[in-house]
C-alpha cells in the first residue's frame, strides 16, 4: 500500500480540476471492479457485485481533490499573483515550489521579500496572499503566452519516506484514504460478500463536498463509509488529535449512524485491528456530513487516518494506519449479511 500512497500522493489535481488525474485512478482501481465510471462532476465509481439478488448498497468514499492555487493575474515582468482553492495557510507559501498547469506545465517559486531588507518589525507579521507572487524564471512575453488566468496551480513534491513506517508528503489528505479504499476493492475481489461494494472517489471535497453529494445521488446507496483523515499528535497540539500508528479512527457522533459505528468498533475488536475513537458533536468535517443528508437520508459511518501537519507539504501519516482502516474496511464488508434494518436507531 506504501507504494500506492505515494503514487496517488504524486498526482496534481485541485479541486475542480480532477478530470487532470481521474482517468489514471480509473485505471488504477478498475482490475478490482466489475465495472468503473467517471461521472460528470469527475468522480471514479467503481463497483464489486456480489451476485445476489436485491443486494445492498455499501458506498465506500474517499477524496481525490487536493488544496491549491489557481492564476489571478499576470504583470508586465511576467510574475504571476494567485487566490487559494481550499484551505491554504499563507504562511507556508513563501519559498515554495509550485507546479503551474498551464498550456504546459511550468515550475515556479513563491518569492519571499529577503530578511536583509525588511523594515523594522516586517519579518514579525505574515505575508498576506495577495502580496505574494510566483516566478517561473521566463521572460513576461512566454509567460503570457503560456499562461492563462484560472490556470491552476499545485505544489511541486513528492511523498518521502521517514525513519519506521512513516511517509510525508502533500495531498495525503485524502489520498492515502484513496488508497485504501482501493486496497479494500482488491481485497474483496475473490471474496463470497452479501452487498454491493461501490468505491466512490470523489471531487471537490475541500470546497464543499460536491462530489461525494452528486455521487450518492447516482449510486442511492442503503449505507456508506466515509474515509478521511484527522489530525494527528503534534509537539503543538495534542486536543482532539489522534496518535499515528495506532490505527484506525472510528468517529462516533450526530452525523455517523450508530449502528455503523457499533458494527465498525465491534469489527475491529474482533478481527483484532488497532483503533482509536473519535467523538464528534456535530460536523464531522468531511464527506460523511454531505453524504448522511443526500436524498431521504443514507446511515453514514467514518474513519480516518490520523495525519500530522495538515494542508502543509509535509503531510506525514502512518502506512500501518491507512493499512488498518482498509483491514478494518475489508472485514466490515465480509461481515455483513445483508439483512441488516440500516434505516433503524
Amino acid at each position: 500500500m506504501k507504494d500506492l500512497i505515494k503514487k496517488l500522493s504524486g498526482l496534481h489535481a485541485v479541486s475542480g480540476f480532477e478530470y487532470r488525474i481521474n482517468s489514471e485512478i480509473k485505471e488504477i482501481l478498475s482490475p478490482y471492479c466489475d465495472e468503473v465510471k467517471i461521472d460528470a462532476l469527475g468522480n471514479v465509481i467503481g463497483v464489486k457485485y456480489c451476485g445476489k439478488e436485491n443486494a445492498k448498497k455499501l458506498i465506500l468514499e474517499a477524496h481525490i481533490d487536493e488544496i491549491g492555487l489557481m492564476v489571478k493575474t499576470i504583470d508586465e515582468n511576467g510574475f504571476i499573483t494567485f487566490t487559494n482553492v481550499g484551505g491554504v495557510d499563507s504562511r507556508i507559501l513563501p519559498s515554495m515550489e509550485v507546479i503551474i498547469h498551464a498550456k504546459k506545465d511550468l515550475k515556479g517559486v513563491i518569492g519571499a521579500k529577503p530578511p536583509h531588507i525588511m523594515a523594522d518589525g516586517e519579518g514579525e507579521k505574515a505575508v498576506k496572499m495577495e502580496n505574494m507572487a510566483i516566478d517561473t524564471g521566463l521572460p513576461a512575453e512566454m509567460v503570457k503566452e503560456l499562461v492563462s488566468v484560472g490556470d491552476s496551480i499545485t505544489f511541486c513534491t513528492e511523498a518521502k519516506e521517514l525513519s519506521g513506517t512513516q511517509l510525508t508528503g502533500k495531498s495525503l489528505d485524502d489520498r492515502a484514504s484513496a488508497a485504501a479504499v482501493i486496497e479494500v476493492m482488491k481485497n474483496i475481489s475473490d471474496k463470497d460478500r452479501c452487498v454491493d461494494v461501490y468505491a466512490v472517489l470523489a471531487t471537490q471535497e475541500e470546497v464543499g463536498g460536491f462530489g461525494a453529494i452528486g455521487a450518492s445521488f447516482s449510486v442511492m446507496p442503503d449505507l456508506a463509509v466515509a474515509i478521511d483523515v484527522c489530525h494527528g499528535i503534534t509537539p503543538d497540539n495534542s486536543y482532539d488529535s489522534y496518535e499515528v500508528g495506532k490505527g484506525a479512527v472510528i468517529t462516533c457522533g450526530p452525523n455517523i449512524h450508530p449502528e455503523i459505528f457499533e458494527m465498525l468498533k465491534n469489527t475491529a475488536k474482533e478481527n483484532d485491528i488497532k483503533y482509536q475513537i473519535d467523538v464528534e458533536g456535530g460536523n464531522t468535517g468531511t464527506d460523511a456530513w454531505q453524504i448522511q443528508v443526500v436524498r431521504d437520508g443514507i446511515p453514514t459511518g467514518l474513519l480516518s487516518i490520523p495525519l500530522k501537519y495538515m494542508h502543509t507539504l509535509v503531510e506525514t501519516i502512518d502506512v500501518s494506519d491507512a493499512e488498518a482502516v482498509a483491514q478494518l474496511l475489508t472485514a466490515f464488508v465480509c461481515g455483513m449479511s445483508g439483512e441488516e434494518e440500516w434505516l433503524c436507531f
